[in-house]
């Protein structure tokens, strides 16, 4: 294997005073950046809007306004259901002007579910758009003793007159904004403040808060450079695939760009692959960050390459693994790579694939400079040897980790404790530092006495010619006896038998890591931000499996 020279030491540079909401937008005051587009929203509904750092600046100046005359203070909550739009950066950075927690939501949620987020965060405002509310509105009435805190409704494109709702102050944001004639300056946030919180997916059946400092911002400068490869003779233009309610999203598409004063577009509407490429050529995009489904649609559903949008010279990927039949044919089509990342809610981003080290399929890459990851032995608390499985941990010292469990405490201490946060999911080494990511415990199919990693299978099939997306799970057939087995959704126009699965899993696999059965369906049970729900994966979403283990 080729030696590869260390990555360069990292210097973080943390102040005391430090406010993301004033970093993304008032940074940019005085200079020429000041009057670059900070932001175009692509809407199929509004048509295309765009937004300087400096009109950003203000609006999210009178945004903090508005909230004071509501009464909101350093440490409130405030809740933030939005499509993509303009209304997204104003409400998210504009709460954290004033020193009060943004708490970004999915516009997928029903009422009951804002109802327990608004509950459990204490939020004592909900920015969301019109048509939500008015779709909503009558169940979170029905809620309203569930959210004692929640007072305040900011509407966004709203078209007519507002409607009252009993137990509610339900106002136009937009006529808001209008009043505001004198903005006081930013609360003076320190760096260790709570900035934003996130929900993810709890063990207990709910959602589970993870709070945010300010500090979060700069702890993801390094992916800056060991990531994103932004340019420092161009303005870039990055268009994300994405919605801002997703950490990835929130920081590649937002925070981290537009603190470095770079453009961000986004998209609000009907997905479709063709979209994406058109908007690129219409705004001349420099950098795409997509999802691997969303790379695969561009492979299988267009005839598009790299000269159909030759402003694009960096592609990058999270959020699930990408195959190694995606990336060769990519290379192949567009010439380019695609870099991948691999974060989490609790630490985004900080391992990553980058154009200062060759990528090898299948690893993560590795740990970006500042991020000094180790892989642990939890029991042991001792460091793993080369090629060994041992759990991700994360010094707490790092700038990019988050505070705590809203109201966890306990969960708080489960995992950040010794001086880590154990991040649950285990990774190995190889002898030229790369990193491969094997997943969570739990992900582990522990079949007759061998540990299989179900990422490991699913990269080789993704690597067949009729695969269109695969999980690999375990599948009890007795008391403590698992069998691997995997399930398959065929590309469209696919004719193949699951028994032909079977073999290419045998000649492509070590026979313990070879699925027993192969099963053909035609959706995955998901995550509302696309992720497939493991625990949920069974026979009963296939139409067809194999015959024989």
């Amino acid at each position: 294997m080729t030696q590869l020279a260390p990555y360069p030491q990292w210097q973080w540079d943390i102040p005391e005073f430090f406010n993301i909401g004033v970093a993304c937008s008032d940074r940019h005051l005085g200079s020429p950046k000041a009057d670059e587009i900070a932001m175009i929203v692509e809407d199929d509904s509004f048509g295309t809007s765009i937004i300087t750092f400096a009109e950003l600046a203000a609006r999210t100046d009178r945004f903090a306004q508005v909230l004071r005359g509501l009464a909101v203070k350093p440490g409130d909550r405030v809740l933030i259901r939005l499509p993509n739009s303009l209304d997204y950066p104003t409400a998210f950075l504009g709460t954290m002007k004033t020193g009060a927690i943004s708490v970004p939501t999915s516009t997928l949620l029903t009422a009951e579910e804002v109802a327990y987020l608004a509950k459990d965060s204490g939020a004592v405002v909900l920015v969301t758009d019109a048509a939500a509310w008015q779709a909503m509105s009558a169940k979170m009435q029905q809620n309203i003793a569930q959210t004692p805190h929640l007072k305040h409704v900011l509407l966004t494109q709203l078209s007519g007159e507002v409607s009252p709702v009993d137990g509610f102050n339900v106002v136009s944001l937009e006529a808001a904004l209008a009043n505001v004639t004198d903005a006081a300056p930013a609360y003076a946030t320190r760096a260790e403040d709570p900035a934003y919180l996130v929900y993810t997916s709890g063990t207990t059946g709910y959602p589970k808060g993870v709070l945010h400092a300010h500090r979060a911002l700069l702890g993801r400068q390094p992916a800056a450079k060991y990531w994103f490869n932004y340019s420092d003779t161009v303005q870039d233009r990055i268009m994300h695939s994405g919605k801002f309610n997703w950490t990835y999203v929130l920081g590649t598409g937002l925070m981290d760009p537009l603190y470095l004063g770079k453009t961000v577009i986004v998209h609000e509407g009907k997905n479709d692959a063709q979209k994406w490429l058109d908007l690129i050529a219409k705004h001349k995009a420099t950098i795409f960050i997509g999802v691997p489904t969303i790379y695969r649609q561009l492979l299988q559903k267009t005839t598009a390459i790299q000269a159909d949008i030759p402003s694009v010279r960096h592609y990058m990927s999270a959020g699930e693994h990408l195959s190694d039949e995606v990336l060769t044919q990519w290379r192949e089509r567009f010439g380019l790579d695609i870099y991948e990342a691999v974060g989490m809610s609790e630490f985004s981003y900080y391992l990553s694939q980058s154009v200062y080290r060759p990528i090898r399929a299948g690893s993560a890459g590795f740990p970006q400079p500042g991020h000094q990851i180790v892989l642990l032995n939890p029991d042991t608390r001792e460091p793993v040897a080369e090629g060994e499985e041992g759990m991700i941990s994360v010094p707490d010292n790092d700038p990019g980790l988050f505070l705590n469990y809203w109201n966890l405490p306990e969960e708080t201490t489960k995992y950040k404790h010794d001086g880590y946060f154990f991040t649950g999911d285990y990774a190995k080494y190889d002898a030229d530092g790369y990193l491969w990511f094997l997943g969570r415990k739990d992900d582990i199919i522990k079949s007759f006495g061998y540990r299989v990693s179900p990422y490991e299978i699913e990269r080789v099939y993704k690597g067949h010619p009729a695969v269109a997306d695969c999980a690999a799970v375990g599948e009890e057939i007795e008391k403590d006896k698992l069998l691997v087995v995997i399930y398959v959704i065929p590309k469209p126009d696919a004719e193949i038998a699951p028994e032909e699965l079977m073999v290419f899993g045998k000649q492509h696999l070590a026979a313990y890591k070879a699925p027993k059965t192969v099963y053909l369906a035609k959706e995955f049970p998901r995550t509302k931000n696309g992720k497939i729900l493991r625990k949920d994966v069974s026979p009963a979403i296939a139409y067809q499996k194999s015959n024989a283990r």
